[in-house]
């Protein structure tokens, strides 16, 4: 990624005031101080990547805040998960506090009040999303936040490792690609998260949406298999098909209902993309779990109010 903001070009007196509108602008109204004064250094580079954002910052010692204030003025609703590259920084949110090293990552969430302390140099990337994007694969994040992860469990090692060489390719990512990679970076990403949920005992309120995310994702790992029913996603997760619908109706909707808005978002997604253009309806119907062409068209038209032909050729003029 390409360097898009540093301190260096600006006398010493501004070099603390500018840092704290470019961290402002990249991620979220924040408050940042340092003992350094005028000998404050610091950069910032940036990629979109779909929805999310990919950022890498190099910075010196400095003590960051989002207050309520800051909070009240602003709509931004995004969780940000850190991960460490050099140097070690703090994160404390939800009344947890943690330590990100090399090789770890963290979340903070930008609609409740954080602070992230740095005491040495350090660089740090950060992937930024829309708080939906996880919140619609787990839940809340309250019980996820400030917490390390990535130093031992093979799953958080490798949601660690992915996000990291993607961000550090995002500027070069075609937007199709980059759209369907963050999508997965934040399946990985909740795949760990929900492990770790699996392992932790949770208040009652907790444990279901740790349930609820595990059941979306299994789901979404097995959307292509047209096979795939209520029986065996509750034997999957050892609850019984009757609590399946139970954590889903929390969201007003059932098991087929939710698998069937899946797939039909998937399909509407690979008809919309240029890379698979060469690919007929009826292979991307069939590849995302649909056995029935008539049916497939049928319920494409009632969701997004055209043919899956009419919708394709739409995008192309």
């Amino acid at each position: 990624m390409p360097i898009q903001f540093t301190t260096d070009d600006s006398p010493g007196h501004r070099r603390l005031a500018l840092w704290q509108d470019i961290v402002c602008d990249v991620f979220v109204g924040l408050d940042c101080k340092s003992d350094l004064g005028s000998a404050f250094r610091g950069s910032v580079t940036q990629a979109t990547l779909g929805k999310a954002v990919c950022s890498e910052v190099c910075s010196d010692r400095q003590h960051v805040f989002r207050t309520p204030s800051r909070i009240a003025r602003s709509d931004q609703d995004f969780v940000l998960i850190a991960l460490g590259n050099r140097g070690a920084g703090g994160v404390v949110q939800d009344g947890r506090e943690t330590v990100i090293h090399p090789g770890q990552f963290a979340l903070y969430d930008t609609t409740r009040p954080y602070e992230l302390k740095f005491n040495d140099s350090f660089t740090q990337t950060i992937f930024k999303v829309p708080r939906e994007m996880l919140q619609r694969r787990l839940g809340g994040t309250e019980t996820l936040t400030a917490i390390s992860f990535g130093a031992d469990a093979p799953l958080e090692r490798l949601a660690c490792d992915f996000i990291f060489r993607l961000c550090q390719s995002a500027d070069r990512l075609a937007p199709d690609h980059a759209d369907a990679l963050s999508e997965q970076a934040v399946d990985l990403l909740a795949m760990a998260l929900s492990e770790r949920l699996g392992k932790t005992p949770l208040p009652s309120s907790t444990h279901r949406s740790a349930l609820l995310y595990r059941l979306k994702a299994h789901i979404r790992a097995h959307l292509a298999d047209p096979d795939l029913a209520l029986a065996q996603a509750a034997a999957a997760l050892g609850i019984s098909p009757r609590y399946v619908n139970d954590l889903l109706a929390d969201e007003d909707t059932s098991f087929q209902r939710y698998v069937l808005g899946e797939r039909l978002a998937q399909c509407r997604r690979d008809l919309a993309s240029p890379v698979l253009a060469h690919r007929h309806v009826s292979e991307i119907a069939f590849a995302w779990g649909f056995n029935d062409l008539s049916h497939f068209g049928r319920v494409f038209r009632e969701h997004f109010g055209m043919s899956p032909r009419d919708f394709r050729q739409s995008l192309r003029h």
